[in-house]
């Protein structure tokens, strides 16, 4: 499929957008998800067709349908959610490629650290009036400051997956 994504300012439809993470625990036996129950987030096409753009979430809505396991995470040991309360990936540049692959460029923040963070992102149902974009990339949480691992439970890279919905606002 070859698009071409219009002009303008596009909003984030927080509605049907979804953006969740996986983590392997207990040794690698058990992998933990979840999914984060607010976000936000608005872009601009450009004209050459690039794009830019900022996508926002609660860390302390993260939910992995274990209030205890979601308490823990908001806790200092780890998000730390009163000092840090939101996660943020800057889009510095998306591209797209190949068809419906969309190259993006970004800084991940998380915990008040940010590091450059590249991607793909598949680019369906583009439309004049909204886009979806959809990606899953790995992120090593050590890089964060997340690096409670008790007993050496946690190990290896936390996976995100995320669905997201752009509804067009306003032509370029």
């Amino acid at each position: 499929m070859t698009v071409a994504v219009e002009t303008g300012v596009w909003q984030l439809d927080q509605a049907v957008s979804t953006v969740g993470i996986s983590h392997k625990t207990i040794w690698g036996l058990v992998n933990v998800k979840g999914t984060f129950g607010t976000l936000s987030g608005q872009g601009e096409v450009r004209g050459d067709g690039s794009a830019i753009g900022t996508l926002t979430l609660d860390a302390a809505s993260l939910d992995t349908k274990n209030p205890k396991r979601d308490k823990h995470l908001r806790s200092a040991d780890l998000f730390d959610t009163d000092k840090f309360p939101e996660i943020t990936f800057a889009v510095r540049s998306a591209e797209l490629r190949d068809g419906d692959t969309v190259h993006v460029v970004g800084q991940l923040t998380v915990h008040g650290i940010s590091r450059p963070q590249t991607f793909t992102a598949r680019l369906k149902d583009a439309t004049g009036e909204a886009l979806t974009l959809d990606t899953e990339f790995t992120v090593d949480r050590d890089q964060f400051g997340l690096g409670w691992n008790q007993l050496g439970m946690l190990r290896g890279l936390t996976t995100v997956t995320a669905s997201l919905r752009f509804l067009r606002t306003s032509a370029a």
